[in-house]
């Protein structure tokens, strides 16, 4: 089992930048890849980065590239998604998630983009 906390989630103002941290803790060597998912009322939750640090590979959904970062730690306990360029379309549930045989999930944090 693999625990996640999130944090760094809050509001802020069009074009400002905010820094999401997710602590894991448990099984963390079993862990193939980790990411960073949002969801809005009445959407699907979405994945917008993730990270295999085996391979060092990084993926961004489109509408993210050029404006977030992810990052990881190399004892693979701490998952930084850096967020520049914030826009109004950002403003949802952010949660950070860990893949083993299956998708681990944290317990979420809000990010509030005003324009």
């Amino acid at each position: 089992q693999v625990n996640l906390v999130e944090s760094g989630g809050g509001s802020v103002q069009a074009g400002g930048s905010l820094t999401l941290s997710c602590a894991a803790s448990g099984l963390i060597s079993s862990i193939t890849s980790m990411g960073w998912f949002r969801q809005t009322p009445g959407k699907e939750r979405e994945v917008i980065a993730r990270i295999y640090s085996a391979i060092d590979y990084t993926y961004y959904h489109d509408s993210v590239k050029g404006r977030f970062t992810i990052s990881q730690d190399n004892a693979k306990t701490t998952v930084i998604l850096q967020m520049n360029s914030l826009k109004p379309e950002d403003t949802a549930m952010y949660y950070c998630a860990a893949a083993i045989r299956d998708w681990y999930w944290g317990q979420g944090t809000q990010v509030t983009v005003s324009s």
